[in-house]
């Protein structure tokens, strides 16, 4: 049976950050995510965690100037310093949510500078990412995200991924497999993952067109939960989407599976 995890920089967004956490487990989520919970200090959000009774499933690195456009820093030849002392910033976030897994944003890839050269500031900052987080107990995760929303995105594909995988070398770094980005860049949904799934540690989730709730759209997301089940994955699905008409009320597609 699936297990959700509510992202909370998508659901809930008519309430203040820290409430979505109580809304959440209200509605029957027993985890949540987002984008990161830097803005907050780590013992207000370990303690709404702990008030609410859901787990933290994971969050990003620090990404950057997210307001300013920026998705991710990873391979930007100038911001290796910031991306080290991001890792240990995670790192302390995630000790105090008990947060098991942490995402990597590659980033946008700036003009001007070779895609070789993006590529190796990015494998070497994973590399020294992936034994510190090891050491915290926490797993390294890498993202594809398709070009439609975030163009320039730099990693955007799985095959990507693997390569990043392959050249960093780690056990520790793994594929965050969002099914809505990979449809869109390559399809072939339910392959892929088994494909993959050793090197697969999270599942996200959005319909496609529109990143609304399951159900909105073509994707048949019955026939991936009962896939997910049989081939024996246990983490949580992280419910990254844009409720079409409120979170509590589009909540439908998910009764059948709690």
């Amino acid at each position: 049976m699936p297990k959700f995890a509510a992202n909370l920089s998508f659901l809930y967004a008519d309430l203040p950050f820290l409430d979505r956490i109580a809304a959440a487990a209200k509605d029957g989520f027993p985890a949540v995510e987002y984008v990161g919970p830097y803005d907050f200090p780590e013992e207000e959000v370990a303690a709404a965690l702990k008030a609410a009774n859901v787990k933290q499933a994971l969050f990003n690195l620090p990404a950057g100037d997210w307001a300013g456009g920026e998705r991710g820093i990873g391979c930007l030849p100038d911001r290796v310093e910031e991306f080290k002392a991001g890792v240990d910033k995670a790192i302390s976030y995630a000790r105090a949510l008990t947060c098991p897994k942490v995402n990597c944003l590659a980033g946008i890839a700036p003009k001007g500078i070779a895609a070789e050269k993006l590529e190796q500031t990015l494998v070497e900052n994973l590399k020294y990412a992936a034994p510190r987080l090891a050491d915290a107990g926490v797993k390294l995760l890498l993202e594809p995200i398709n070009l439609r929303d975030i163009p320039g995105f730099f990693v955007s594909t799985t095959d990507h991924a693997e390569r990043i995988l392959e050249a960093v070398g780690s056990d520790n770094l793994f594929i965050q497999y969002d099914i809505y980005h990979t449809q869109i860049m390559q399809g072939d949904l339910a392959e892929t993952y088994r494909r993959l799934k050793a090197k697969i540690a999270h599942v996200q989730l959005a319909d496609n067109p529109g990143r609304h709730e399951p159900g909105t759209g073509e994707i048949n997301y019955p026939y991936l939960f009962n896939m997910l089940d049989a081939e024996g994955y246990d983490g949580f699905i992280g419910c990254e989407y844009k409720p079409s008409a409120g979170t509590s009320e589009g909540l439908g597609w998910m009764k059948p599976w709690l």
